[in-house]
């Protein structure tokens, strides 16, 4: 969730925008800054259809995908971990698979340097609810959907419990949910 996790998600989101769904993995996510332009891109709602001379229909905007999501999450995930699940949930962007997030979003700006050497981190930032009434996240985490957890054993041995039922979800969903782009109208008839 910082510079070089966004860079991977532009490299990695980009060429999947032709699939039908997607499956984030959030999961083991220490924190960083970026969910906001995440949520942001993945939040994006098609508008009207592009079409260029001799190409084929695109989203207007664009980069964005049409099909159903779904989020993996676990307890090892924190800080901005917690808060990509918590907006992708709020937001509704689909559902959140997994076992609950770790909790820890109050946030730091930087550290204050002491004179052996070490650093000082203080707590500077935090979130509340939209009626003033709650702290959200912080000490408790953000709730899946699906509660799910992998068992140590059987993910040694190559079994992801949590990707195969965000499979199975997704799958699920696309007999109901998936979206194609229709062809472009007939040409236009003008008159003289």
């Amino acid at each position: 969730m910082q510079q070089p996790g966004l860079n991977e998600f532009v490299k990695h989101f980009y060429p999947q925008l032709e699939k039908k769904a997607l499956i984030i993995d959030m999961r083991g996510n220490g924190g960083g800054n970026v969910s906001p332009q995440l949520i942001e891109r993945l939040r994006r709602e098609i508008a009207m259809i592009a079409i260029a001379r001799n190409s084929v229909p695109q989203t207007s905007p664009g980069g964005m995908l049409l099909g159903p999501m779904v989020c993996l999450m676990n307890e090892f995930s924190a800080s901005d971990g917690d808060l990509f699940p918590f907006q992708f949930k709020h937001y509704k962007l689909g559902k959140l698979i997994g076992k609950r997030s770790w909790g820890g979003v109050v946030g730091i700006r930087g550290s204050l340097p002491l004179l052996d050497g070490g650093t000082l981190n203080r707590p500077e930032f935090a979130r509340y609810d939209l009626e003033g009434k709650n702290w959200v996240i912080e000490g408790h985490g953000v709730d899946p959907d699906i509660v799910i957890d992998n068992d140590p054993a059987r993910e040694f041995a190559g079994t992801d419990d949590q990707l195969n039922k965000g499979i199975e979800v997704i799958l699920e969903e696309l007999k109901t949910k998936e979206k194609t782009l229709p062809a472009a109208p007939a040409g236009a008839k003008k008159d003289k």
